[in-house]
């Protein structure tokens, strides 16, 4: 049905479904006194498919031509009025269809109708859900010269943001200096500076945000909670822990109270640096000033107790973090079951996955990919595969990581060809393999002692156009300087470094080791030279030392492998195990080879003592007790002092009284 809805002496034709619209464009007539509506029934007019189309429009079924336009001056049925195209604008700019925002404005400018600055603040937020800031920044210029509307900082804060949420940081500097530098006469806000100290700490220009947020009050703008939390969190990345927990205490002083996220950033800095005595100590802090620890400070204490290997008090702030009521995340859960992995207790990490699983959690793939790698390093290849295919059970879909984690287990197992299986099963799964599932798979198939289906699987990798990498390279190189074949090898070091690719420390340890090998021990030094001047990056290891140290004493070089272990100590690397038996074994060849390698391993100790090397020194007295060489009493005496602390003796044997007097 059709009717005729009569208005200040003006016909409308309308639908039932369009009450509302003809109500919406008779207010922005600009009538003050409400309508009044009257219904005739009337056949229906030509007019009628017209607002059909009109309504349409309105619910977004269909774009908006300009044609509506044209037929509404027609009929005499419709007047457009600013608001309207404020609505049209508004439309465009939700639904990103920025050609038609572009025809909205040039018949705006052709009407010379006004234009208001919150139709532009909807346009720069549509850019920036569409990732383009730059068309942002160009709108913004355009505002005052063709549209004639004068800026506030409300739209330039908005164009600011939405540069610094690409990561245009730089970019986003470089444009608050031209608008505050301009003519514009827009006068930055709290916001402004936030958004300004964001960006700069981003861009790793932490001292001059400083600057910005000290001349602050300056300009007659106050620092609010918002603005100490982004600069601590700069200094917190930059290790400037001390500058930061000092912005805590100035804050207060200035009556702006902390957060909890403020507090957060600070015990998340705290944690990252090992200094978890602060971080209890923020907490509790914390409660003093009213706030209430979080999901995210509960996250971060107990991701900073997993970094120091304290996995049972993790485990029991984890329980303490359910019994207040806050749920855990897959995050959460996930950094436990990590740090059982990394301290080779996967068992245990399964036992978290399963009090995941009866408290209704749902484990995530990452927390599967964790434990299988962990029981694989661990030599227990049956767990990992039964929790493979329990995962698939609990219709936990697997990815690239999971794959990868199950191809380079088995691979550690000496098991490459079912590891390869689960390769084109990960490949029809959907799953695209990346670099360290294809560098496990190589690194199997050279174990194994087949190393034309390694290169194989190398050739594979590079047609079908997967990524290539250090660590692909680092594996093929090793694989055949291991092999003895120095030939090929040269020629991948060759194509690696023409890449523009700079080698690792395996990289570089495994051409010393194949050079030293084929006898050119003399070029093994010279790249072991290169890799200090030109691989700062890439600094030897106890392998590296050790691979020379070997050379050097097979051709009778003795003097010269001491100087080399006289280097090593100087950067920084201690011996180990396998360092002691290259010396000893070389050493027997000195008419009393007992006394000799105990003097020489003593005098060891005594250099790793003098430049606070303990660990080292102590590693090395193992070596002499398990081969019968004992160290000197004062040799002794002095690593033990060193390794018992006075204030842990005390404590141990306080602890051992009071369990003796109870």
């Amino acid at each position: 049905m059709s009717s005729i809805c009569r208005f200040r002496g003006r016909s409308w034709p309308t639908l039932n479904l369009s009450y509302s619209l003809s109500f919406s464009v008779n207010i922005e007539s600009g009538c003050s006194n409400p309508p009044e509506f009257s219904f005739e029934p009337q056949r229906p007019s030509s007019s009628v498919a017209h607002t059909h189309e009109l309504a349409s429009h309105i619910r977004g079924d269909l774009p908006i031509p300009d044609k509506i336009f044209e037929h509404g001056q027609k009929f005499g049925s419709y007047r457009r009025g600013d608001s309207t195209f404020y609505s049209l604008i508004e439309h465009h700019a939700s639904s990103g269809d920025f050609r038609s925002l572009e025809m909205v404005f040039e018949l705006m400018k052709r009407e010379k109708r006004t234009f208001i600055e919150k139709n532009f603040i909807f346009v720069f937020r549509a850019y920036g859900r569409a990732h383009l800031p730059l068309e942002a920044v160009v709108l913004f210029d355009r505002m005052v010269d063709e549209f004639q509307c004068r800026p506030t900082v409300r739209s330039f804060n908005s164009v600011l943001n939405v540069v610094i949420q690409e990561g245009l940081y730089q970019r986003a500097l470089e444009f608050y200096s031209c608008v505050i530098n301009s003519k514009t006469y827009i006068s930055p806000n709290v916001l402004t500076f936030n958004l300004v100290i964001k960006a700069l700490c981003k861009a790793e220009k932490v001292s001059k945000a400083s600057e910005v947020f000290r001349d602050m009050p300056l300009l007659r703008c106050v620092p609010d909670v918002y603005t100490y939390c982004t600069l601590m969190d700069g200094l917190c990345k930059e290790d400037r822990i001390d500058d930061a927990v000092a912005l805590l205490d100035e804050m207060q002083v200035e009556g702006c109270y902390p957060s909890a996220a403020t507090f957060n950033v600070l015990i998340n800095g705290l944690c990252k640096r090992g200094d978890l005595t602060r971080a209890g100590n923020l907490v509790e802090n914390m409660f003093l000033k009213g706030c209430t620890p979080n999901e995210v400070t509960y996250n971060t204490l107990i991701h900073g107790l997993c970094l120091k290997g304290k996995l049972d008090k993790a485990f029991s702030l984890l329980a303490q973090m359910l019994s207040n009521k806050h749920i855990p995340n897959d995050v959460t859960f996930g950094t436990i079951i990590n740090g059982f992995v990394k301290q080779g207790r996967a068992v245990d990490g399964m036992h978290v996955l399963k009090a995941m699983e009866e408290r209704g959690y749902k484990v995530n793939e990452y927390a599967y990919s964790t434990l299988i790698s962990g029981f694989f390093k661990e030599g227990k290849s049956e767990d990992a595969s039964k929790l493979w295919k329990q995962m698939i059970e609990q219709g936990c879909k697997p990815n690239t990581v999971v794959f990868s984690a199950l191809i380079d287990g088995l691979c550690r197992e000496g098991k490459p060809y079912e590891a390869e299986i689960f390769l084109y099963q990960m490949i029809d799964f959907g799953c695209m393999p990346n670099a360290f599932t294809y560098s496990s798979l190589m690194r199997g198939f050279f174990e194994v002692g087949n190393h034309d289906k390694a290169i194989f699987v190398w050739k594979e990798m590079a047609q079908k156009d997967f990524m290539d990498n250090e660590v692909c390279y680092s594996v093929l190189i090793h694989g055949l300087c291991k092999h003895g074949n120095l030939k090929h090898a040269l020629m991948i070091w060759k194509q690696f470094l023409a890449k523009g690719f700079t080698p690792d420390v395996v990289a570089y340890s495994s051409m010393i080791h194949g050079l030293c090998a084929a006898g050119s021990v003399k070029q093994g030094l010279n790249l072991f030279n290169e890799m200090l001047c030109k691989a700062p990056n890439s600094k030897p290891d106890v392998v590296t030392y050790n691979i020379l140290l070997t050379a050097l004493c097979k051709q009778g070089s003795i003097s010269h492998a001491i100087d080399l272990l006289t280097d090593m100590l100087n950067q920084g690397c201690d011996p180990d195990t396998t360092t002691c038996n290259i010396f000893l074994t070389y050493l027997k060849e000195k008419f009393d080879p007992l006394q000799d390698g105990r003097e020489f391993l003593d005098e060891l100790v005594i250099r790793l003592h003098k430049r606070q090397r303990i660990v080292g020194a102590s590693k090395v007295i193992e070596v002499m007790l398990k081969t019968f060489l004992y160290p000197k009493e004062s040799t002794w005496e002095m690593v033990i002092v060193e390794l018992c602390k006075p204030k842990k003796i005390l404590a141990a044997i306080e602890k051992c009284w009071a369990q003796l007097f109870l």
